[in-house]
């Protein structure tokens, strides 16, 4: 029989020094049996009660020590990333962050205007997105969705949390007259071509730059 709070301190020990969210199954080598998981997050998470700056987060089975919501304002660093996104870089992350699991030819029909391969490769370089499976239909297209690290990086625990369509109108950052995921009038150009920086109006600027602010 384990030492539930021993193991407790080993698996938190593991969490803080990573550098990256804790996958569920990376804990099961440290337990006699998946059932005890529950038990210990929860001796963890008590630790770090309200009175704390600091929480253990589960973000869709992967955890890590993340700073309370009302201290993490105190805290907002805004750094830039290693390579700066393309409007439409930014604008194909929002369609994929709200429609996944979605394959690329929705994508381009959602923007009204076909998508460059730099696009997906700058996003996957990121490691925001990810393949999600293919598509049961002829010639069995990959579909894509959004990746742990993209939920960590915005600070949601799932992607239910992304503000809804009405949050989005309210703050005036979705275009009167608009529908996230809305067809738009661009005309398709070749896949080969140079990455296309024309936007079908979906999204405003606002919003968009929001894909790119780091919360600490």
């Amino acid at each position: 029989m384990i030492d539930i709070q021993k193991t407790a301190r080993v698996i938190e020990a593991l969490i803080f020094a990573s550098p990256a969210p804790v996958p569920r199954r990376a804990l099961l080598p440290y337990l006699e049996n998946e059932d005890q998981i529950t038990e210990v997050l929860a001796s963890i998470a008590a630790r770090y009660d309200e009175q704390s700056g600091i929480e253990l987060s589960d973000i869709e089975g992967h955890y890590a020590f993340r700073t309370r919501a009302d201290v993490a304002a105190f805290l907002t660093l805004e750094r830039p990333i290693q390579r700066p996104l393309s409007r439409a870089a930014l604008e194909v992350l929002a369609i994929i962050a709200y429609h996944q699991p979605i394959t690329r030819s929705e994508i381009e029909e959602i923007r009204g205007i076909s998508l460059s391969r730099g696009t997906v490769d700058i996003l996957l370089e990121l490691g925001w997105i990810k393949p999600r499976g293919r598509r049961r239909t002829p010639g069995r297209p990959l579909t894509w969705g959004t990746s742990t690290a993209f939920l960590d990086h915005f600070g949601l625990q799932g992607v239910d949390e992304l503000p809804g369509i009405d949050e989005l109108k309210s703050a005036g950052l979705l275009r009167k007259g608009q529908i996230l995921g809305g067809i738009g009038e661009s005309s398709h150009q070749d896949d080969d071509g140079p990455e296309d920086e024309v936007s079908d109006g979906l999204l405003d600027d606002d919003f968009l730059d929001g894909f790119v602010e780091e919360d600490a």
